[in-house]
């Protein structure tokens, strides 16, 4: 049984200015979300940060609009929720894969995302995950997303576009004081 495991919970992530993280929320099992999204409000709150919730259809579009907000607004981080309960056939593979699949892509492109979309076989499964007296699944998501904001932070500075390369107005060009090229 999952829940008679002990597993190593790291210390609370630390900052010297607020994070600003953004919960995407998928309410498909509104009992089972609005779990996850009050562990995840606690962690954040208690690392001093402020959050904004949008809801999302379901797991699939999670992505989508995270991707949306990184182009068009200005958190430092996401905290992915949802829940996908195993049934009759296999678009429960296609939604669990491809969720995750595009959290870590955008991940990988260096954005600070906690992804607590849970997977489960059935509703029991789903409602100890997502009680925040039991695994706080909401919780360890908002935890992961702060951990990676403040790695990013000590490595550098928030970038204006997505991914790890500088964008073109980022790019110091050599050249005289005056930005004139130099030969």
């Amino acid at each position: 049984m999952a829940g008679a495991e002990q597993h190593y919970i790291m210390p609370r992530a630390e900052f010297d200015k607020p994070v600003k993280i953004l919960i995407v929320v998928s309410p498909y099992y509104k009992d089972i979300a609005d779990n996850m999204v009050a562990g995840a409000v606690a962690e954040i709150e208690a690392s001093g940060g402020t959050y904004e919730i949008v809801e999302m259809p379901g797991a699939l579009e999670i992505p989508t609009a995270i991707g949306i907000s990184e182009r068009m607004s200005n958190f430092d981080g996401y905290v992915a929720l949802g829940c996908v309960i195993r049934g009759e056939t296999t678009h429960y593979d296609t939604v669990c894969n491809d969720s995750s699949r595009a959290i870590q892509l955008l991940g990988l492109q260096g954005l600070c995302i906690g992804n607590g979309i849970l997977t489960v076989e059935n509703r029991k499964q789903a409602e100890v995950r997502a009680d925040p007296k039991d695994q706080n699944k909401g919780g360890g998501a908002a935890a992961a997303a702060l951990h990676l904001v403040a790695l990013s932070r000590k490595w550098g500075g928030p970038r204006k576009g997505v991914g790890f390369l500088p964008t073109s107005d980022e790019l110091k060009i050599a050249g005289d004081s005056k930005g004139n090229p130099t030969a």
